[in-house]
């Protein structure tokens, strides 16, 4: 019986291996129900993350029924823990039914 090899050794602990180069601009899509303050909401939230967020460069799209909006924020991304805590933040928000 042959002995499974050894797994090659891992990236260092200190390396984060990313396809996104940081900073870049980053688009997120927030879906929720087509109410009075959701576009605010997400807006304060990008704006908590990233201080120079643009709110002229929301994109809105209401579901074919009317009842959602898709509110897509483009965020410019410095670290992936910013953004793991941007998606986090916004799904917890009561507003906010799923996060892209």
């Amino acid at each position: 019986m042959n002995p499974t090899p050894p797994l090659p050794p891992g990236p260092p602990a200190d390396r984060k291996d990313s396809l996104i180069e940081y900073p870049s601009p980053f688009p997120i899509k927030v879906m929720g129900l087509k109410v009075d303050g959701l576009v605010h909401a997400i807006t304060t939230v990008a704006h908590h993350f990233d201080p120079a967020f643009d709110a002229r460069t929301i994109e809105l799209r209401e579901s074919s029924g009317g009842k959602y909006l898709g509110v897509t924020i483009t965020v410019t991304a410095t670290s992936r823990e910013q953004l793991d805590e941007l998606y986090r933040t916004l799904s917890t928000h009561p507003m906010v039914k799923v996060v892209l």
